[in-house]
């Protein structure tokens, strides 16, 4: 009889696509269907490599810039949002445009036209470079300006200090997020907030789970892709919060032995742009190492779902075709 151990998987729960990835990737597979192949896409439709693969086998095509869809072409945006330039760049070449910007980040647009119109001046925190946060500069470029983090802040010069607000990227670390907001208030007390928080629900549950599990766990595992901000922060959250290492992959077969020596418990999440076949694919893989036992930590539940944008939708409807779809989400259970 052996003493040894029980390996076991602590499953957070909520984990993977979120309601703004499901109707953004749904999207794709639907214009693909309807319209037939090739859909142009700018930028990645979510950041995850196997659903940009996946979608690309199909006949989806991804480009940078929109002036590389040929004229006339139609084109969907990605889930992360565009500028109004982005959108005046296709209007004048033409093209048909499926806007699958996720409503969460619309919404945020809607914050930065409306705070800009009041002449506020906007500190947008989130990461430079990432394609939502140019996407929502672009709404207001004169009145937003970038705060990458904590340590961006002293760097901020505000024009009138009673007259200042934040508004964030939504897939940042709510903890992180909180910090830089809390040192911008020691410097404009007068600091507004936005109408509701802009970093989205799916974000938050699945920080929240990742640190329920973090604590109990020798090793977490997060996939994800390593563009995915959201995917790069529950890393992060996991380490803060008591695990006792962690790592991000794009799929099982990256991850690597010795990370499981001498481990009895690991954790396992998945970013919210990944689908669960990913997720059962790195489960499957740690019940070779042992870990065969698999427990779901669940913090919350969520049953949110986005309509398909309203091109496709109107496309869709004309040609007497369901506009309604069922999640892409793989539900067997654990």
């Amino acid at each position: 009889m052996s003493d040894a151990p029980t390996k076991r998987i602590l499953l957070a729960a909520p984990r993977g696509y979120c309601a703004g990835v499901d109707r953004a990737v749904v999207a794709v597979e639907k214009a693909l269907d309807h319209y037939g192949a090739p859909v142009y896409v700018r930028k990645e439709i979510v950041h995850n490599k196997y659903v940009v693969e996946t979608l690309t086998e199909r006949g989806a095509i991804f480009v940078n810039e929109t002036d590389e869809v040929p004229e006339g072409a139609r084109v969907i945006f990605s889930a992360h949002g565009v500028s109004p330039a982005v959108h005046a760049q296709a209007a004048a070449r033409n093209l048909d445009t499926i806007d699958a910007t996720c409503p969460l980040v619309t919404k945020v647009h809607k914050e930065a036209v409306r705070f800009a119109n009041d002449d506020y001046d906007i500190l947008l925190i989130g990461h430079e470079g990432h394609e939502e946060v140019e996407g929502t500069a672009g709404e207001a470029p004169e009145h937003i300006q970038l705060v990458d983090g904590p340590d961006a802040v002293d760097a901020v010069t505000v024009r009138d200090p009673d007259k200042v607000v934040w508004l964030s990227q939504t897939t940042l670390s709510v903890d992180e997020t909180m910090e830089t907001v809390r040192r911008l208030r020691e410097r404009f007390p007068n600091l507004a907030d936005p109408p509701s928080d802009d970093i989205c629900y799916a974000t938050q549950n699945r920080q929240v789970a990742v640190k329920k599990i973090s604590p109990h766990a020798d090793v977490v595992i997060v996939v994800g892709s390593a563009n995915s901000s959201n995917s790069v922060r529950l890393v992060e959250v996991a380490l803060e919060t008591g695990a006792g290492a962690a790592y991000r992959v794009d799929r099982a077969a990256e991850l690597r032995e010795e990370w499981f020596d001498g481990v009895t418990t690991v954790g396992l999440t998945s970013g919210a742009s990944v689908p669960e076949i990913l997720v059962r694919d790195v489960i499957d893989h740690l019940a070779t190492l042992g870990f065969g036992d698999v427990e779901e930590v669940r913090t919350a539940t969520e049953d949110l779902m986005f309509s398909l944008p309203r091109e496709l939708r109107a496309d869709l409807k004309k040609a007497g075709q369901p506009t309604k779809r069922p999640r892409q989400l793989d539900l067997r259970p654990v």
